[in-house]
């Protein structure tokens, strides 16, 4: 009981402070984490608890399923067609050139563990978030571009991941019966495509109805807000059912239902997107409360050096590659590198491994909390101060060069958190 009040207590007072906080980068996950970790040092009684990882990985998953949707909801998908070449060169180069990168550093600093092991700490830590990048995919102080880029690549990426991480996590427990490549086609083929099916199903489905009741006036204004909320959903239960992918349903779905819906789409997606943030902001508290401190006594100096590489060179250089002869330049280069955070996609696939069995649990867990611990500290507290220098260097260089890379024109729909920094 008393777990469950500091988990509102803290809510309280985040939604009470959350404007002046994030205004100077504190990020709900920042603020909530930090809390967490308090109340689990002075009160470890309180989080003494038999926690079930399903129940708390099905939390986590729908907080990011429902901000994957409200977020895809919003992106023009006409301009993207017209500008998937940065997007598609992240997700194709990108993200496999994070994970080679994750399993070579991996395996110099944890020689004494199976290279399973290894490859289940890159790719767990291979996807970036979506939740904890809000804050520079929604400052216009960042070209339009830039952000539809970092916006695309967070919302796909976990997804693409999975079928790799699953294949992962069957081999680390011998349960694979055929050969890893064909079983790693099997499942990006299965996760991917039922994935792509089941969003266009929900999308197409649930944007269709929200356009003939509005247009017919059958809606009640209240039930506006629901609706996409149960596409979301629904796009996560078919892709289950399916067997796919439920993250790339549901940022698909998202596209989908806000293609059909046309202009109301990013005022309908308000109450997904709020109970996508309660859902995030307990598991950050829990986070916090739980795997931070239990993960304390384990963190190694290989863990931490193992995480500043995560967050730094096999992020950054992956992307530097992907994004080479584009023309593109170099302070556009370090700044999508530098904010690739991890969070719920990683911590998801943590609770999913630790249901099934962690070989190597006491180097993998605080490798995956530690990373994930210091990615939402140091890309909270750089972004207000990145996004300022980084909107200077863009401002002067549009000035002098109208047709650099990041110049293009890119259609940014409105959000609801209209940041701007000065």
């Amino acid at each position: 009981m008393i777990a469950v009040l500091v988990v509102l207590v803290a809510l309280a007072v985040w939604s009470a402070l959350s404007g002046p906080l994030q205004k100077r980068g504190v990020t709900a996950a920042l603020f909530l984490a930090v809390i967490g970790v308090v109340a689990g040092l002075i009160l470890p009684s309180a989080f003494d608890l038999d926690i079930d990882p399903s129940g708390a990985e099905r939390v986590a998953e729908i907080a990011l399923v429902l901000l994957l949707f409200s977020d895809a909801m919003r992106i023009d998908l006409r301009a993207l067609r017209r500008q998937l070449e940065w997007p598609s060169r992240l997700l194709l180069v990108g993200l496999p050139l994070t994970v080679l990168a994750g399993i070579g550093v991996g395996l110099a600093l944890f020689p004494q563990i199976a290279v399973i092991s290894v490859v289940m700490i890159a790719v767990m830590l291979a996807p970036t978030d979506a939740a904890l990048g809000q804050r520079v995919v929604e400052d216009s102080a960042v070209p339009p571009r830039v952000r539809q880029a970092l916006d695309v690549e967070s919302g796909l990426n976990d997804g693409i991941a999975v079928p790799l991480f699953l294949v992962a996590v069957s081999v680390a427990n011998a349960e694979l019966e055929s050969s890893i490549p064909s079983a790693v086609a099997v499942s990006v083929a299965e996760q991917i495509g039922w994935g792509l099916l089941a969003g266009v199903i929900a999308g197409v489905a649930g944007g269709a109805l929200f356009r003939l009741a509005s247009a017919k006036g059958w809606i009640d204004g209240r039930w506006r807000q629901i609706l996409p909320l149960v596409a979301a959903i629904l796009a996560l239960a078919i892709a289950e059912a399916l067997g796919g992918s439920g993250f790339i349903a549901a940022f698909v779905g998202g596209l989908t239902f806000g293609r059909i819906v046309g202009s109301p789409r990013t005022e309908v997606g308000v109450f997904t997107e709020s109970a996508g943030d309660l859902l995030a902001a307990a598991t950050w508290v829990i986070f916090g409360a739980v795997a931070i401190t239990l993960a304390l006594p384990l963190i190694t100096w290989q863990v931490v050096v193992y995480a500043v590489l995560s967050l730094t060179v096999v992020r950054m250089l992956p992307v530097a590659l992907a994004l080479a002869g584009r023309h593109v330049g170099l302070p556009t280069v370090a700044f999508i590198g530098w904010f690739g955070p991890r969070g719920l996609a990683s911590l998801v696939f943590l609770l999913i491994a630790i249901g099934e069995g962690v070989p190597d649990d006491e180097v993998v867990i605080p490798t995956i909390v530690t990373t994930i611990a210091l990615s939402i500290t140091l890309h909270a507290l750089t972004s207000v101060p990145f996004i300022r220098r980084y909107h200077r260097w863009a401002r002067q260089r549009a000035s002098t060069d109208p047709l650099a890379a990041e110049s293009v024109p890119t259609r940014v729909p409105r959000r609801r958190h209209d940041h701007t920094t000065p």
